[in-house]
């Protein structure tokens, strides 16, 4: 069996990236830009490099651009190494954002730095956490992280940090910490509503309690490389036999998940919950 999206979910998610799309570029530029408050990832990096070549140089790299040409290169080693789903619904959502980055105007809705940096963070962060929900990603560092999970086993809120500590210090040592210190307020506000709407681990463990094991394990295989775990279940009320599917799948495949456990057994009782650490086989390529 192989469960492929039809239109109506195809549809769907190219909804959810446009709406994604929109909100970020509402959260930056009518909020984050205007304040000189940063946003995170590859769009605070667009915003900081706008910034200075718009001051220091005689040129100007719009946000909008800046980010598109930095996630080029990431979209492409994804395209290789994630999978082509999620990687063109990614690139679909960066091209949203950067057409309405372009079309919205840069225009402050309030002179108070700190509205501005959270209903900033909400607004952007909201769009970020529908994306990631339903199967794709606003690219930059999301699929950077993707990348690095499938590559070591090991924390990848380093490489987070690190990317926006280099992001906070230079906006710090250029335009002052006061507005540096206002974007670690966005970034928290932003990891908090991502973690509401979607979830902040990377990888999760499923267990999937079906009576239609054997169909909803061909289904996962078509789908997801990933290797699955049968335990003989029973049900304690009914006395049914059952089978339990224990998986470890990342966060950027929940979605998927979802969407072939409920095409090929919608009751199925589904358990998701945080993996701290695989120690043992786990498919990485």
């Amino acid at each position: 069996m192989n469960i492929k999206l039809n239109y109506k979910e195809f549809t769907k998610k190219i909804f959810i990236v446009f709406i994604g799309g929109l909100l970020n570029a509402i959260g930056m530029n009518l909020f984050l830009i205007p304040a000189d408050v940063y946003a995170s990832g590859f769009a605070g990096l667009a915003q900081l490099i706008s910034r200075i070549t718009e001051e220091y140089t005689p040129f100007h790299l719009s946000t909008g651009i800046l980010f598109i040409v930095f996630n080029i290169p990431v979209v492409i080693l994804a395209w290789k190494k994630v999978g082509k789903s999620f990687t063109l619904f990614s690139f679909i959502s960066v091209a949203f954002m950067t057409l309405f980055l372009e079309i919205i105007p840069v225009r402050a809705v309030s002179h108070d730095i700190i509205l501005n940096a959270v209903f900033g963070g909400v607004i952007a962060s909201a769009g970020i956490g529908l994306t990631l929900k339903y199967g794709a990603s606003t690219g930059g560092l999301d699929i950077v992280a993707m990348i690095l999970s499938r590559l070591k086993d090991k924390p990848i809120g380093i490489y987070f940090f690190a990317f926006n500590s280099l992001i906070i210090i230079t906006a710090g040592q250029l335009y002052g910490w006061e507005k540096a210190l206002y974007t670690l307020v966005n970034l928290y506000v932003s990891t908090r509503v991502i973690d509401a709407i979607h979830t902040r681990h990377v990888k999760v463990t499923a267990m999937i309690v079906t009576k239609n094991g054997p169909a909803l394990r061909k289904a996962i295989h078509s789908c997801l490389v990933r290797g699955i775990t049968t335990v003989p279940a029973t049900g304690a009320f009914t006395n049914e036999n059952k089978e339990m599917l224990v998986m470890v799948i990342t966060r950027y495949e929940l979605y998927d998940l979802e969407r072939i456990i409920k095409e090929v057994d919608p009751h199925a009782f589904t358990n998701v919950v945080q993996t701290v650490g695989v120690l043992g086989a786990f498919r990485k390529d």
